[in-house]
């Protein structure tokens, strides 16, 4: 990619007989965030490792701003030559140095070191807690501390890594959409890694769904979701109603009535993958369901605040029976046993060849 901020081409590395990163080929647009999105170890923190200079690069090449700085034929800057700045899990403070010191730690001597400072703890608004240690700081404090620390050199790339693992979930909603609000101020190209999909699709501009070491699908994180390539990537990214199916003449009978099936053979087994957001909820009427909804019963029923969980036992077209899952509004809460109409969203409707279930 011409004016690439960060350029991966067919990274690969191995811990001795562990292949941990597989052919991995990644580009970051300027002013963007990206993130590297899979099961814990798929390869996502060596790749991290790899490009901060950390691990030694055995395959591939590594380009910052258009300049080669690692390729698998020895040629390697320093990691501080690179131009990049990490956050990591723990954050890595210094226990021993205040908000200030933490964050001139690195940064070279200069006229314009304390300017560097005062613009990093502004841009994370820390600026009132110079003298503060590590221990004094809430969480959310000191990952925003961290994040000064990397902001400070002005680098060409920061990378982060599981940023927001160590904090409690009402925290990490709220620090999350601070340090997006700073990432966007700063203009600096981001990858940050992470196993939480809900994070990933917030943050990213581009998403990067991985798995034994391999870069399975990426794009923007509704084309990953809405036209997932696989079950893994499909399920990862949110819940699923699977449910086992045949083609015949070109579709699949499903309990919403047949769907078309493209280019896959009649007699061959599927799944149909059905998101429980994309199921539609009304308490019956006694009228006759039009084409394309079936009957269902309410088996259970868990009131989770703005969402209700509904567990559903439906049976549809030609009397095909499944169990399924439904997302609906938190007012919507029917008493187990309540009878009602099911119907779909078929754009969130996904069909693979597969005999194996997730």
């Amino acid at each position: 990619m011409l004016n690439a901020a960060l350029e991966l081409n067919n990274v690969a590395h191995r811990y001795g007989d562990l292949e941990a990163v597989r052919g991995v080929s990644l580009q970051l647009k300027p002013e963007s965030v990206t993130c590297l999105l899979g099961p814990s170890g798929c390869g996502k923190t060596t790749i991290l490792r790899l490009i901060a200079g950390l691990e030694d690069l055995q395959t591939g090449n590594i380009l910052i701003s258009n300049q080669t700085v690692v390729d698998s034929k020895g040629r390697s800057l320093p990691p501080e030559a690179r131009g990049i700045g990490i956050v990591f899990q723990d954050y890595a403070l210094f226990p021993h140095l205040n908000v200030r010191d933490n964050i001139a730690f690195g940064l070279p001597a200069g006229h314009d070191r304390a300017n560097k400072i005062n613009a990093a703890l502004i841009a994370v608004d820390m600026q009132n807690y110079v003298e503060a240690f590590p221990h004094m700081l809430s969480g959310g404090q000191q990952q925003r501390v961290a994040l000064a620390r990397a902001l400070a050199p002005r680098p060409t790339v920061l990378l982060l890594d599981e940023p927001f693992s160590g904090l409690d979930q009402a925290l990490r909603v709220r620090v999350r959409d601070q340090t997006l609000h700073i990432l966007k101020q700063s203009g600096i190209a981001t990858l940050i890694v992470t196993h939480d999909p809900e994070e990933a699709m917030f943050m990213a501009d581009h998403l990067a769904v991985m798995r034994e070491g391999q870069i399975v699908q990426q794009g923007t994180p509704t084309e990953l979701y809405f036209h997932p390539i696989d079950p893994f990537v499909a399920s990862f990214l949110g819940e699923i109603n699977d449910l086992p199916s045949e083609v015949n003449r070109g579709s699949v009978a499903t309990p919403f009535g047949p769907i078309a099936a493209p280019g896959l053979s009649d007699g061959a087994k599927v799944r149909v993958l059905i998101r429980p957001e994309a199921l539609k909820l009304t308490e019956l009427n006694g009228q006759a369901l039009a084409e394309g909804i079936c009957r269902g019963r309410v088996v259970a029923a868990r009131f989770l605040g703005r969402t209700s969980l509904l567990h559903l036992d439906v049976t549809g077209a030609g009397g095909m029976d499944a169990h399924m899952h439904a997302r609906a509004s938190g007012s919507f809460l029917p008493q187990e046993g309540t009878p009602v109409e099911v119907s779909v969203d078929r754009r969130q409707i996904f069909i693979f060849a597969s005999p194996n279930p997730i």
